[in-house]
């Protein structure tokens, strides 16, 4: 491990959490590193555009080549670039927004987004991350990982973003059980108030749960009892079709569980 590669990654990370504005006093607390030398890394991620300096206040943001990073991530990834059609087929099947996403860690990574057909306003949210426990896409994809990646996930304290998040390891665990009984995940108003998810996983060549592709919107359309139906069915066969994209064919029993 470098260390002053890790002090940079802290300070990134720091400043995309819920100061998005910090001085170099206050990074220089938070990373552990003497004000001088905070200045040092400061100026280097300056010189490259990956933190920008506020003039008037004097502290620092995120810069803009982070956007072209983040771009070049998504435009390169395998699953993103399969997934584009196949989840605008999905949209238009369902009349729902689509999501695909993939595990970060403790988070669910949005790499692509797909809005509700219709002229309904919508925020876009690629590049949104959320804790896996609190939507389908994670769920989804924990589901139907190893179980040493379960078992650690559920060892560490799940994270909640509503009052309906679930965080006892033990209804985790028997939600995750659901999910691979039927093939799909379900989230109700555990990430937003009022919204809903329903999500599949999606295997790659390995054989192992690459990603999850879900259906989101309003809890009280998309959890309907009849529109649930077909909406579970659609997002499954989607999956699948992905799967067998990503060359997960050679796993026909992995994708027969979908």
């Amino acid at each position: 491990m470098v260390e002053s590669v890790k002090r940079a990654v802290r300070i990134i990370k720091e400043l995309t959490g819920a100061s998005p504005r910090l001085g170099v006093t206050e990074l220089a607390d938070r990373v552990g590193v003497s004000k001088s030398a905070m200045h040092g890394l400061l100026r280097t991620l300056e010189s490259d555009g990956l933190v920008v300096q506020d003039q008037e206040s004097g502290k620092y943001r995120l810069g803009p080549a982070l956007v072209t990073f983040g771009n070049a991530y998504l435009d390169t990834h395998e699953l993103r670039t399969r997934a584009l059609t196949w989840s605008n087929l999905l949209a238009t099947r369902t009349d729902e927004a689509v999501w695909v996403g993939v595990l970060v860690h403790d988070d669910v990574l949005v790499i692509h987004h797909v809005c509700r057909p219709g002229n309904v306003a919508q925020p876009l949210e690629t590049g949104a991350t959320l804790p896996w426990n609190t939507t389908a896409l994670g769920k989804a994809i924990v589901a139907f990982s190893p179980e040493e990646l379960r078992t650690s996930l559920l060892s560490r304290p799940p994270a909640a973003l509503t009052g309906h998040s679930v965080t006892e390891p033990e209804a985790l665990e028997a939600q995750l059980a659901q999910a691979r009984e039927v093939g799909y995940a379900v989230e109700k108003q555990e990430a937003t108030l009022g919204d809903a998810g329903i999500a599949a996983p999606i295997f790659d060549r390995t054989g192992c749960a690459a990603g999850a592709i879900g259906l989101v919107g309003p809890v009280e359309r998309l959890l309907d009892e009849r529109h649930r139906q077909g909406c579970s069915i659609a997002t499954r066969e989607t999956a699948r079709s992905l799967s067998r994209e990503l060359g997960a064919h050679r796993f026909g029993n992995r994708i027969a569980s979908l």
